[in-house]
């Protein structure tokens, strides 16, 4: 199985992730990385690795790049492991991927995640599980607010291992990306009808009542209470997120 499998990832300046990353992919054939424009060592780090290949595409959206990397990119395996720059596959999943024997109405893989700050995993997160291993051909990538989702024609089957989420980027870098994401937020949650939001954001488009829930939900229903610093500070980036979005979408409405 793991023979007939392309890891590919996208990157912009992600010298911090890159290396772990890539690290335990060793096993793979190829790994195609899709970079657009990175200017700090994430190609240089990349280089290291012989069996990585690194195209060039300027970025538009989420969903565009992943169309590019799975589509034009020259990926001829069967299977496609799509991966952002800071998931870090570890021995069990890859075990458990290599003993695989999927029949032929299986069309990908759901993962689960441990989320982990700063190298510390934590009890739980918010971050969901996507079905990231598939069969090339089978998938669309649609854009969803910020980021993109991406639909399977098939049977999705969920795997009992599970991904690291571990970035390591600054703070600052995450601030940044945050601005620009929630305010695509703001536009998804102001355009689209009341009946398509989900419950947490429907809370959300209050301005008031979305920060209030992840905090709550991530210490106490989550436990991550439990988990000192790390679970504090997993916590306040989500409320950080959450208030960012307020932010975006109290300007929108001063300026109607």
């Amino acid at each position: 199985m793991l023979a007939d499998i392309t890891p590919v990832i996208l990157t912009y300046n992600e010298s911090a992730n890159i290396g772990r990353s890539l690290e335990r992919l060793r096993w793979a054939r190829e790994v195609v990385i899709v970079d657009s424009g990175s200017t700090d060592d994430t190609l240089a780090i990349a280089a290291r690795f012989p069996n990585t290949r690194v195209v060039h595409r300027p970025f538009d959206s989420h969903s565009a790049q992943w169309r590019f990397a799975t589509a034009e990119t020259g990926v001829t395996s069967g299977w496609i492991l799509r991966l952002d720059a800071d998931y870090m596959m570890e021995p069990a999943l890859r075990e458990e991927i290599a003993g695989l024997t999927p029949d032929p109405a299986t069309a990908a893989y759901r993962i689960a995640f441990t989320y982990c700050m700063d190298g510390r995993p934590l009890r739980a997160s918010l971050y969901p599980s996507q079905p990231v291993l598939f069969r090339r051909g089978r998938e669309a990538f649609v854009q969803d607010g910020h980021t993109e989702k991406l639909r399977i024609d098939g049977t999705v089957v969920p795997l009992s291992n599970r991904l690291l989420h571990d970035d390591r980027k600054s703070i600052e870098r995450w601030l940044q990306s945050q601005s620009r994401y929630q305010a695509a937020e703001a536009e998804k949650l102001a355009t689209r009808p009341w009946s398509e939001l989900s419950w947490p954001d429907r809370l959300r488009c209050t301005r008031v009542l979305g920060p209030i829930a992840v905090a709550v939900h991530c210490l106490f229903v989550r436990g991550l209470v439990l988990d000192g610093a790390a679970g504090l500070s997993y916590t306040a980036q989500r409320v950080t997120a959450d208030m960012i979005l307020s932010m975006h979408l109290l300007r929108r409405d001063l300026g109607k």
